[in-house]
């Protein structure tokens, strides 16, 4: 099971299905994908301690409840086909990473497949032209096949992996060591090659929540400014940075118009994937699309399955441990904290950056939430006195906790427009 999935993030994220002739015939992602689900079933090792493994499902049959109401009975199929997979890849990686050395290989695939992503948007950069026969994009930034076209979805996929490189750098041996830290700086030139705004801030996101959590607010506050500063030098588009600005503008623009689906339509939302049949620009917001196509009950169980991640590392960053004379149960405590640092990191960055894109069912997304939820399975398994999560106990509080972030939205957006 461990290596069919891992065979499969690998496809998802390196793609050569999409540029080696002869493999764009063959199914090659459904058929492995397919074959790790079968391992998972006749596996032991599947699992249904986190939340995220009721929720998920949950979220499916409300995008398809979202077609039925708005008219289209065959929608519900098509949502099925498009986003099962995604639940079904969610379900098999989940199970499959409940230990800490799978997280640690979990992590170098995903390390190695952004640093090979990376590379060719360094050919591309020098030569005009990467080895997938993509073309540099317009304004010069880099760009990959399929699901990574688009130089923001490279940039996500950077700034989610680039706490894992440096995880894998400090713990890593010998010239290992300067291998992992090398992928990281490499990730960071991958992020400035392409030019993406809401990647460059989930970048500093990602190091602002380091410096919180190791010196301070008023620390992380100071240099936040500075890097801030110091990005709008690096990049034309950084120094864009401005609600007035056309193309922030025009996202503002995007976010009422979702917010006006969802008052509209405020129980399913519009219908997944129709936002733009009501907008000619997408959301360019992943909490704004999931509210204005799916409403406020997509929203909310969205919220939690989202919520539910941070708070499960948070729990493990934070738990107070009863120290052990054991040195090697130390040791092992020791990673797991760091373990769940890293991944809080990682869905930091993660979620800055869709923040300012529409990714709310790409699948790397949901890759690494399961990365997540299977850690924290395996922890409480390791370390029976963390906390357990159910939606029995206290789910009902995502439903307030959705409304708040609606009414959030909402104050955002206001405020934004009075500054355009």
């Amino acid at each position: 099971m461990f290596p069919l999935i891992l065979l499969y993030v690998v496809l998802t994220i390196i793609r050569p299905q999409d540029y080696v002739p002869g493999l764009d015939t063959v199914p090659i992602l459904p058929v492995v994908l397919m074959l790790a689900f079968v391992a998972w079933l006749a596996s032991k090792a599947k699992t249904f301690e986190a939340p995220q493994f009721v929720i998920l499902p949950a979220f499916l049959l409300i995008l398809m409840i979202s077609q039925v109401t708005n008219g289209w009975s065959g929608g519900a199929v098509d949502e099925l086909a498009r986003f099962g997979p995604v639940v079904i890849a969610f379900f098999v990686f989940g199970a499959a990473c409940s230990t800490q050395k799978r997280v640690r290989i979990a992590m170098v695939v995903f390390v190695a497949c952004a640093s090979v992503l990376a590379l060719h948007g360094v050919e591309q950069a020098k030569t005009g032209m990467g080895w997938t026969g993509i073309p540099l994009g317009e304004g010069g930034r880099i760009q990959y096949v399929g699901i990574f076209n688009d130089p923001n979805d490279l940039g996500l996929l950077f700034a989610a992996t680039l706490p894992m490189a440096v995880f894998l750098g400090r713990r890593g041996a010998g010239a290992m060591r300067f291998v992992w830290l090398g992928a990281a700086m490499l990730l960071l030139y991958g992020t400035y090659l392409t030019n993406s705004r809401g990647a460059m801030l989930a970048v500093l996101v990602v190091a602002g929540c380091y410096l919180w959590y190791r010196k301070g607010i008023v620390v992380a506050g100071t240099l936040g400014v500075l890097g801030l500063a110091a990005m709008k030098l690096l990049s034309s588009r950084m120094d864009e940075l401005d609600a007035g600005e056309e193309s922030a503008a025009g996202r503002v623009d995007a976010w009422y118009a979702g917010l006006e689906m969802f008052r509209e339509n405020p129980v399913f939302g519009v219908g997944a994937g129709n936002f733009t049949e009501y907008n000619e620009l997408t959301a360019h917001n992943s909490f704004v699309l999931v509210l204005a196509e799916t409403g406020f009950a997509g929203f909310v169980l969205w919220l939690a399955f989202v919520g539910y991640g941070f708070w499960m590392m948070l729990s493990i960053v934070r738990h107070r441990h009863v120290p052990s004379a054991d040195p090697s149960v130390e040791a092992q405590w020791t990673t797991e904290r760091q373990m769940a640092l890293t991944l809080l990191l990682s869905l930091c960055g993660l979620f800055a950056a869709a923040f300012f894109l529409s990714r709310s069912y790409m699948v790397v997304l949901y890759l690494i939430a399961a990365l997540v939820a299977g850690h924290y399975v395996g922890a409480r398994r390791r370390w029976p006195d963390l906390p357990a999560f159910r939606l029995s106990d206290g789910g009902w509080r995502w439903v307030p906790a959705g409304a708040c972030g609606v009414f959030g939205l909402f104050v955002l957006v206001a405020v934004l427009l009075r500054t355009t």
